[in-house]
């Protein structure tokens, strides 16, 4: 953990350990390497290549210096980003996720397996050179870190993007009133997400939207701009972004996440 946090957390929200546990374990390795790096799935693109497909294009080419992935499993999108950024910092609260991140940095390949049926398994390998990212590798680091608990000198990013960790955040009001303070103006920040709020993960008082208060419906999207207008504007318009996750070859996850885009301005002016 780091410490000195910039996060204005409360001190009375807490939430157990045990629920991030999923994130440690076979079945969720196997998943995630195969979303990442495994075939595409009933026609749906990669989601962690879109997303840095799309956070390069909206950034400027003259401030494609320094991202930092936030929840970034097993690599992908901080691999993808490393082609076009001079140097990319990749953080998940999963050890196990960043321990698999790093070997396939350092070795250029990766063998994982993918469930079939019950016990039954098959070997899968992943490649960077074969997805064109190997150039770019040694511009990665990976770490296992807090997405909450980030200290004042991980500022000056050109570019930020926090994929669908909003809702696996047990205070996510206070990573957006904080989060500012990591992207250098003018810089951009990316926050994907299917607002699937679960009290395992994120107490029911610190959702941001799912809920009716005083009669009226409270949406995610909508708490977003209220919390990020004093220090980002939106950059084009909010764009649906398919993920799909392989349980076995008959059970598939798919989750649809709002990509939302923001430009870190100077409130001053």
């Amino acid at each position: 953990m780091m410490s000195s946090s910039i996060f204005p957390r409360d001190p009375q929200v807490s939430v157990s350990p045990h629920c991030y546990s999923r994130y440690h374990s076979d079945a969720a390795a196997a998943q995630y390497c195969d979303a990442h790096y495994g075939p595409d799935k009933f026609g749906v693109p990669n989601f962690p290549a879109q997303l840095a497909r799309l956070c390069t294009d909206a950034a400027a080419t003259d401030r494609r210096g320094r991202a930092l992935d936030l929840g970034c499993a097993v690599g992908r999108a901080s691999f993808e980003l490393a082609k076009h950024f001079e140097q990319v910092r990749g953080i998940d609260y999963s050890a196990r996720f960043i321990d698999l991140a790093r070997r396939l940095r350092e070795r250029g390949t990766l063998t994982y397996q993918v469930f079939e049926e019950g016990e039954l398994v098959a070997d899968r390998r992943v490649c960077l050179a074969d997805l064109d990212l190997a150039a770019g590798a040694a511009r990665v680091g990976f770490e296992q870190g807090d997405a909450l608990q980030l200290d004042a000198q991980t500022d000056g990013y050109d570019l930020v993007l926090a994929a669908n960790l909003l809702d696996r955040l047990s205070d996510p009001g206070a990573f957006l009133a904080g989060v500012h303070r990591l992207v250098a103006e003018g810089g951009l920040l990316a926050i994907a997400s299917p607002y699937n709020w679960m009290e395992e993960f994120t107490p029911r008082k610190n959702w941001l939207g799912g809920f009716f208060r005083y009669g009226a419906a409270v949406t995610s999207a909508e708490q977003l701009h209220k919390r990020l207008a004093g220090h980002f504007v939106p950059v084009g318009s909010p764009r649906d972004l398919e993920l799909v996750i392989r349980e076995n070859a008959r059970k598939y996850q798919h989750y649809v996440s709002e990509l939302t885009l923001w430009r870190r301005v100077d409130p001053q002016r």
